[in-house]
């Protein structure tokens, strides 16, 4: 099992930038496929981005495309979400999630089993 515990949300005005951070602790983070998912107030989650065990491969939804980018560093245990040129309409709780897998299987967003407690992303007009 695997611990998350995301950072670095806050109030920033559309246009500026946010680093998220989720740091993981318990079994071996690089055994783990890590997503970036969020729900803003009165809508469903949704997926946003995910990234493979080694990093190699990368997904990200349509509407955060070219704005967002996910990384990991393996020896820090930490997935990034790193997030320019945000909208007000990105604001939204945004939840980190892993998923064991094998090999360098890129997994589907229902397929995600651990999930950390959220972060506050708030975009001002």
């Amino acid at each position: 099992q695997v611990q998350l515990v995301e950072s670095g949300g806050g109030l920033v005005q559309a246009g500026g930038s946010l680093r998220l951070s989720c740091a993981a602790s318990g079994r071996a983070f690089s055994d783990y496929a890590m997503g970036w998912f969020r729900q803003a107030p009165g809508k469903e989650r949704e997926f946003v981005a995910r990234i493979s065990r080694n990093g190699g491969s990368t997904s990200y939804a349509d509407s955060v495309k070219d704005r967002f980018t996910i990384s990991r560093d393996n020896a820090k245990n930490t997935v990034y979400l790193q997030m320019n040129s945000l909208k007000p309409e990105d604001t939204a709780v945004y939840y980190c999630a892993a998923v064991r897998v094998f090999g360098v299987y890129l997994p589907a967003p229902n397929e995600y089993r651990y999930w950390g407690q959220g972060t506050q992303v708030t975009v001002s007009s």
